[in-house]
């Protein structure tokens, strides 16, 4: 199977087209099914899916591919929409549920991580001490505090890391984060005698540097987090209880518990291209960058890079001074060339 077929999140796309074809899903069966087969043992594999409607082929597809090679499949027929309210249910939680009816087309429809704004208004008018939002397939997780503010992967990444720290379940001397999260944070674990490592975008990314050096929490700030002492791969349910757990032992409100620190001005925005790479070596552009570096100096941080999964140029820049970075994220993005987009 070619490498190139996987990017930064593994293999993306529409479903039925390439490569989200069902024979494409097959021979990544039948590809991972040879490297797991290990002697004459029976042999398992779990398949992971989320509710939407194209789950179901690719879920057969893979399923033939495993048994192609002798592997014995046990399939998750959904993502947390049933185990999510049952195990907060279970733990003692007066729980309220929402984005719970999956029609097969509804996934992330106004709702969970990605859309939080039902969620913020529930929490206000229910009362709630917290609400928990989780993405498709369950691997992401943002909060809303009693105030009905969202609480991002930023600031759930440093209220466990200074828990962690106080019960010296902390290893590695800090945490990963991808280059996008906010500038607080580094802040943040730089004032609590800690490090924090960036890697490129992509949890795989954030996984590899925490096994390299060490580190038991990483994450990025979309919301995805890991925690390898209890997984190899981002669980927004286990991120939620860990987070549950660190609001419970401070004896204060989530908007005070996960208010760890003021997030730096930080402005993001994408420009749709031709070619990426083309653009990025335009000399007007190198330029105002450079300009834009030594706008912000220390005080600030820019990052201009190609999406790993569309053809667009992402331009963020953040610092203490607002207007400043909108200046210098507008400046880059007019000098991008008008014949590469």
């Amino acid at each position: 199977m070619a490498r190139s077929l996987f990017g930064t999140d593994g293999v993306r796309g529409r479903a039925n087209s390439a490569p989200m074809t069902a024979e494409t899903a097959m021979r990544i069966g039948m590809a991972a099914g040879m490297v797991f087969n290990r002697g004459d043992h029976r042999h398992r594999a779990v398949v992971g899916k989320d509710t939407r409607l194209s789950g179901y082929m690719i879920e057969q597809a893979l399923t033939a591919g495993f048994l192609s090679v002798g592997m014995v499949v046990d399939c998750a027929n959904g993502a947390a929409y049933k185990v999510a309210p049952t195990v907060l249910w279970e733990l003692g939680a007066e729980v309220i549920s929402l984005g719970v009816s999956p029609d097969g087309f509804n996934i992330n429809g106004k709702c969970g991580s990605t859309h939080p704004e039902s969620l913020q208004e529930h929490v206000v008018a229910h009362g709630a001490d917290i609400g928990i939002a989780l993405d498709g397939d369950a691997d992401r997780l943002a909060m809303v505090c009693e105030k009905g503010r969202v609480i991002d992967g930023d600031q759930l990444m440093a209220a466990i890391a200074e828990r962690w720290r106080r019960d010296d379940r902390l290893t590695g001397g800090g945490v990963v984060a991808t280059v996008m999260s906010n500038l607080g944070l580094e802040r943040f674990i730089d004032r609590h005698g800690l490090k924090l490592v960036r890697t490129q975008v992509g949890d795989r990314y954030v996984l590899e540097r925490m096994r390299a050096d060490g580190f038991n929490l990483g994450g990025e700030q979309s919301g995805h987090i890991i925690m390898t002492d209890h997984a190899t791969t981002g669980d927004g349910l286990m991120a939620a209880l860990q987070a549950l757990s660190v609001l419970i032992k401070s004896k204060t409100p989530a908007s005070a518990t996960f208010r760890c620190f003021e997030p730096v001005p930080q402005l993001l925005k994408n420009v749709r291209v031709r070619d990426a790479t083309a653009a990025l070596e335009a000399k007007a552009v190198i330029a105002a960058i450079a300009a834009g570096e030594k706008k912000l100096g220390k005080k600030g941080r820019l990052l201009v890079r190609k999406s790993g999964t569309e053809p667009l140029i992402r331009v963020m820049a953040e610092g203490d001074d607002s207007d400043l970075v909108k200046s210098v994220v507008d400046q880059i993005i007019e000098a991008i060339p008008r014949q590469a987009a």
